[in-house]
């Protein structure tokens, strides 16, 4: 699976995947378990094997806002945190049992400087990471709630039932009241 992954890239040799994978080490959390806390520095990415994740932070008047999820076969990371070295301004939590694969920051800057591939990878995956925030700010100044519903709907729909209502109503910018109005009146 990981390796795939990497193949999708078309920017490494088999030998160079297989060297990389090698230095990813299995981590199983449980539901509910943190990979990163607000305030803490993100020194590690992980590989989703299995399992689903949010990264949310705590509003200045103390709610609890979900503003994205992470599924298998995604990276992992607080991303921001990862790249400058402060504390992270998110928490990422596991909401099901997670199956990860985790490779040190210092192991990447390390094979980053044995193959130009890697830092071709990097670049592409912060191209990516940034091209899905513009995609959510975007969102969420052009998109209704049941927009962004159907857009879940239609992008993830073997997960979304195992996403709890209250982080699902949280993403949307909705309460759990308006999200069951809003999944009463879509059928796919």
């Amino acid at each position: 699976m990981i390796k795939e992954y990497f193949k999708s890239f078309e920017v490494f040799s088999e030998d160079e995947i297989t060297g990389f994978v090698q230095l990813f080490e299995f981590r199983k959390l449980k539901k509910n378990d943190f990979f990163v806390n607000e305030g803490e520095k993100c020194n590690e990415i992980a590989f989703i094997k299995s399992g689903i994740f949010r990264s949310y932070y705590i509003s200045p008047e103390g709610f609890d806002i979900t503003y994205c999820f992470r599924f298998p076969n995604d990276l992992l990371a607080s991303y921001s945190s990862f790249i400058t070295g402060n504390a992270s301004v998110e928490t990422l939590q596991a909401i099901s049992n997670a199956d990860l694969l985790v490779v040190k920051k210092d192991a990447i800057e390390k094979i980053m400087h044995q193959s130009f591939s890697w830092t071709r990878f990097l670049k592409i995956v912060a191209e990516q990471q940034y091209l899905e925030l513009e995609k959510r700010v975007f969102q969420l100044q052009n998109e209704t709630a049941v927009q962004k519903y159907i857009s879940l709907l239609e992008n993830q729909p073997e997960y979304l039932q195992k996403i709890p209502l209250h982080y699902l109503a949280s993403y949307l910018g909705i309460t759990q009241r308006h999200l069951s109005r809003i999944r009463k009146e879509i059928t796919f």
